[in-house]
């Protein structure tokens, strides 16, 4: 097999600039990180694996458990994430969670005796207690979700709620409906039933008829139709988040009603969805909470501490559905 050697003669450079262009490129130029590495795709050169450890020691290893790919909010706060790592030796490991609705992850159980992990940022998954028990080994921050002993980055999903129907009392609104989404396990209160909650409170008399569906447009559409069907249907619907809200909108349309003159339409995020379907929606600091976790947890791997909890405000952003 060839050797790290072998390719620095092929390349006609040193050892220790090999070494660089494999773990620190950007430290070496462009012409030569080139050469460097085809002298590696024509060797067919692998490093060995305790040469890897080695060029991996007092570089960090840190793993985000996620469902970014379902969640244009989650892959928000996966930017924050990278951009607070920016040039730190720390490595960025993704580990994808298909829905936010399950009780939690199978990998959550598994990554804490692992070993392959110096740190760990779960977001919007809940902890069972067997599990947190097991994750109080590894430093860990949260992200959307609190459980005592972590560190948190969060919003207030209630006052989200809150600050949705006062909006909409504001413009004259009585019959609303809620439309959330169907979670697996009732062992957690998810950020759904949160931002219900203070809907509920903040609407008082005005009992809101409440749907939930499937994350995605397709399930929020036959929802939203069923509720947008009856004969008391509302004049509002706050949903959970604005992919639910896409499905409102496009429920509305199919049935003739117009938005916001038939029907007025609020979700929650504040993403490019909204902003293309002028959705008045609750807007969340979604980058800044990624930021914010990887530097609670950063601090984490410096030294043991007190757990800490940073709560970040919301903002309501009215465009032209209501």
């Amino acid at each position: 097999m060839p050797t790290i050697r072998d390719v620095a003669g092929e390349a006609g450079v040193s050892i220790s600039t090999v070494s660089l262009v494999l773990n620190s490129p950007e430290r070496v130029g462009d012409v030569t990180r080139r050469r460097v590495l085809a002298a590696v795709d024509a060797l067919g050169f692998v490093p060995k694996a305790e040469a890897v450890a080695r060029a991996r020691r007092g570089v960090g290893r840190i793993g985000v458990l996620a469902p970014y790919s379902s969640y244009p909010s989650v892959a928000r706060r996966l930017t924050g994430v990278l951009r607070a790592v920016g040039s730190r030796p720390v490595e960025v490991v993704v580990f994808d969670q298909p829905s936010a609705s399950q009780s939690t992850s199978p990998l959550l159980g598994s990554l804490p005796v692992t070993g392959r992990l110096d740190g760990l940022i779960v977001v919007s998954l809940p902890l069972e207690d067997a599990i947190a028990r097991r994750l109080l080994g590894l430093a860990t921050v949260l992200v959307d979700v609190r459980h005592p002993g972590f560190d948190s980055v969060h919003t207030d999903d209630a006052a989200g709620g809150r600050l949705v129907a006062s909006h909409l009392l504001a413009r004259g609104h009585r019959r609303f409906a809620f439309l959330g989404e169907t979670q697996e396990s009732d062992l957690y209160v998810s950020p759904s039933q949160r931002r219900l909650a203070g809907f509920r409170a903040a609407l008082a008399e005005h009992s809101p008829a409440v749907r939930l569906a499937g994350h995605g447009v397709g399930s929020a559409v036959a929802a939203a139709r069923e509720l947008l069907s009856a004969s008391d249907r509302p004049t509002a619907v706050f949903a959970a988040d604005d992919t639910l809200a896409a499905g409102v909108m496009r429920a509305a349309h199919s049935l003739g009603l117009a938005v916001p003159g038939d029907l007025a339409v609020v979700g929650f995020d504040d993403g490019e969805l909204a902003e293309a379907l002028d959705l008045t929606t609750v807007r969340q600091p979604l980058e800044e909470s990624g930021r914010a976790a990887t530097e609670l947890l950063l601090q984490r791997l410096d030294g043991p501490g007190a757990p800490r909890s940073i709560s970040l405000g919301l903002e309501l952003v009215a465009r032209g559905s209501s």
